[in-house]
């Protein structure tokens, strides 16, 4: 759906109007646990109403994968008091724009709407929680809709089963093992009945949080949320109990392969602690200082000076349980994948034993400034930030402080984070090769 020119004058103007500043927000719980979080910014004609569910690809059943993302399709099928294929017209016909996206912690569903269409998002949500229909022709609709998501992103798309090869072989116990999309052959054998449980157990109001931001008045928007939502009935406390991983002392290898790709892969992987920790955003910042960029550690070594590889990326995946670091190359012309491996040590051997410049660092500040204001720059992204702050991080006001926790990381902090996670005795090597028909 694409966005009409008054979404993208307003939204201009938004951004324009927005700096690096403190974000107000005020946040309280209905009778039925659902979490309110509500943003008032009369900047722009503008609101977003959205809901995020803790639920994700790790709450499935090892047998019934890909059930998280596939409600995130499911429950655009209608309600009650909303036709198939009525939802997205809805959502048109008041100038407004819908989506949703999954991951393997959280679903995320969001409505962008004028100002004057709040009480329309607020009542599409409360459908969407209250009066879900879910039938077998919406199952056999969306089961379609899925594979086909899986073919075009995945399984047709060079490098598209990476992070697939990734998860399974770093991850032997958590249900991190699996990817988002799941398995197509659970989602085949899964019948009604377990669908309707799923959403019976998660899609409930003490397992998620109304957003609400934008040009709003905060007491007849109060008034409207307790209208619609107060009356959905809460639902069974949700009891969570993930295995843990066992450390790995010792470096281990794996294969994968890829028939749609013809230069070879070559992944250095880490399994790294939970994004709520400090350890994770100092991490997040040796990623960025590593592969960040052409002027980036590892990216001129590699790719302008020694000319080794065509590309080179390094990157911080962090969950709310664990986290991957992953440092990746794709080699030029008769590169050995092990000659990559030795020249990432290498670098990762420097921050260990040695502090990183003083300019640097303030460049690495300067670099995660940037980003946490551009996050935060429209209404979307806002509405967003506070929903991930309060569900999976337990700290709304994080969307306001958390800047300051990346700038009181210290060079110091780098060098010991990279010995304390980067060791070579600490990693997967997988070799991702182009797939062959003896494979």
């Amino acid at each position: 759906m694409k966005k009409t020119p008054f979404f993208l004058l307003v939204s201009l103007l938004y951004v324009i109007s927005i700096g690096a500043q403190e974000v107000s927000f005020e946040e309280y719980d209905l009778d039925n646990g659902l979490h309110v979080i509500l943003h008032q910014d009369n900047t722009a004609p503008l609101v977003v109403t959205s809901v995020v569910y803790h639920v994700g690809a790790k709450d499935e059943d090892p047998e019934r994968t890909g059930f998280a993302h596939f409600f995130e399709h499911l429950l655009f099928e209608g309600t009650e008091n909303i036709a198939r294929g009525e939802w997205d017209k809805i959502v048109s016909s008041k100038g407004g724009i819908n989506n949703a996206n999954t991951n393997d912690d959280r679903t995320y569903y969001y409505e962008v709407f004028p100002s004057n269409a709040l009480e329309t998002g607020l009542w599409l949500e409360s459908e969407r929680l209250l009066h879900p229909v879910i039938e077998q022709v919406g199952v056999d609709t969306q089961n379609e809709v899925v594979k086909e998501e899986k073919r075009l992103h995945l399984d047709n798309r060079p490098y598209g089963n990476l992070l697939t090869a990734i998860k399974k072989n770093l991850f032997i116990e958590h249900p991190y093992r699996w990817t988002t999309i799941g398995s197509m052959e659970h989602l085949d054998a899964a019948t009604l009945e377990e669908f309707i449980a799923f959403n019976n157990k998660f899609y409930i109001p003490n397992n998620a949080a109304l957003i609400v931001a934008g040009d709003i008045d905060v007491p007849s928007t109060k008034k409207m949320i307790q209208d619609y939502f107060g009356p959905i009935p809460k639902g069974a406390e949700i009891e969570r109990s993930f295995p843990r991983e066992k450390p790995i002392t010792q470096e281990f290898k794996a294969t994968a392969y890829d028939a749609n790709i013809q230069i070879p892969a070559i992944v250095a992987c880490y399994r790294t602690p939970s994004f709520t920790t400090r350890d994770a955003r100092v991490l997040d910042m040796i990623s960025t200082y590593l592969s960040n960029g052409n002027s980036s550690k590892l990216y001129k070594k590699l790719v302008d000076d020694k000319k080794m590889a065509l590309a080179v990326q390094a990157v911080n995946l962090s969950q709310e349980d664990y986290g991957i670091y992953a440092i990746l190359a794709l080699p030029l012309g008769e590169t050995p994948l092990d000659a990559l491996v030795v020249e990432f040590d290498q670098e990762i051997q420097k921050l260990q034993t040695e502090l990183i410049s003083e300019k640097d660092h303030q460049k690495l500040l300067n670099q995660f400034e940037n980003q946490f204001v551009n996050s935060n720059a429209t209404l979307e992204g806002i509405a967003a930030s506070l929903a991930e702050y309060h569900l999976l991080y337990g700290d709304t006001n994080l969307i306001n402080t958390e800047l300051d926790l990346y700038r009181s990381i210290t060079r110091e902090e780098i060098r010991d984070i990279a010995k304390k996670y980067l060791g070579s005795n600490q990693r997967l090597l997988l070799e991702y090769l182009p797939k062959t028909e003896n494979q």
